[in-house]
């Protein structure tokens, strides 16, 4: 989908700037044209594409019935499927994260979303398959899911609406001022210009928060030794798993992208539990994600919903271990 991209970052920087593919400034600007990109123009479809929605889907009905209906946490289950079922990045799935909240969806539903869509996706699955075959690619769903799941549940039980950020207070206010919107009866082509300047002005909003992100992890790809995680993430030790988790923390990149580098994990004598936690945490705990979702969250609230998903990922890395 994204190979035309791919291109343009190596004729950008291999070609017209001739900074070598083998060198760490070259892999790192490499990573931060594409990523860039990548991100804005995803950003930019999904924010266009839930402004459709908010438009035309009843989502008031959905967060009445949610909010009504006892459904005994089939509810997180749903949204942390559909999170599966998207193939997004932790970045690119804060754009769907506004969505659900700026649509009334209970915050602790919008997190089971925003857990499961980076950790689990078509591509990364696939590449599973092939790699370390079915009983893992099982496990690695099912745990992905499981995730989401208990960790929005966890996170909803929490009440923590009032530490969303300001901004997103903000949007929850205008929106219940303007409510008529969605009864207006008016065509696509009348709204079109609306929805497309609402979309704009979400990306404009977060274009510093991308950048910088994206800048971090591409420092992280370009610099940070592979040899550094082969010797201290193996073995059997208890701590290997909670190292793995942290050491994920600062860096950046898609399931997909860094199933590879678990292969490579794995055949150097990294434990495939401990591996799988790495990669979880890498696309689910990132520090360009937590920067992007300090212009959704307080610190405080983004802390909270780090800590969760860390003790999930570490329980899960632990069970792998135990399973594989």
């Amino acid at each position: 989908m994204f190979d035309w991209l791919q291109h343009f970052a190596d004729w950008l920087i291999y070609s017209v700037f001739e900074f070598g593919a083998e060198t760490h400034l070259g892999t790192a600007l490499n990573f931060f044209v594409f990523d860039t990109l990548k991100i804005l123009i995803l950003l930019f479809f999904i924010v266009f594409i839930m402004g459709i929605v908010n438009t035309y889907f009843p989502i008031e009905r959905l967060k009445d019935y949610l909010n009504r209906k006892k459904l005994y946490g089939l509810e997180y289950l749903f949204s942390s499927i559909f999170g599966a079922i998207t193939p997004f990045c932790s970045c690119s799935s804060v754009p769907l994260f506004i969505g659900f909240v700026q649509g009334g969806i209970p915050l602790g539903v919008t997190f089971s979303f925003l857990i499961t869509s980076p950790l689990v996706n078509e591509v990364a699955v696939a590449m599973f398959l092939g790699m370390f075959g079915v009983k893992a690619t099982l496990i690695y769903v099912v745990s992905g899911v499981f995730l989401g799941t208990i960790g929005g549940w966890l996170l909803g039980k929490f009440k923590l609406e009032p530490l969303l950020s300001d901004w997103v207070k903000k949007i929850l206010k205008n929106k219940t001022q303007n409510l008529e919107y969605e009864d207006e009866n008016r065509t696509f082509k009348q709204r079109l210009p609306e929805i497309t300047r609402g979309a704009w002005d979400i990306v404009k909003s977060v274009l510093l928060y991308v950048i910088i992100g994206i800048a971090i992890g591409a420092a992280m790809h370009g610099y940070v030794p592979e040899n550094f995680f082969n010797q201290y993430l193996g073995g059997d030790e208890w701590w290997t798993v909670p190292l793995a988790v942290l050491i994920a923390v600062p860096m950046y990149a898609n399931a997909a992208g860094i199933v590879p580098v678990i292969q490579v994990f794995v055949a150097k004598g990294v434990p495939l539990g401990t591996a799988i936690a790495f990669m979880m945490a890498t696309v689910g705990l990132s520090i360009p994600e937590a920067t992007l979702l300090k212009k959704v969250m307080s610190l405080k609230l983004i802390a909270i919903f780090f800590g969760v998903v860390t003790l999930c990922i570490i329980f899960s890395g632990y069970l792998f271990n135990i399973l594989l």
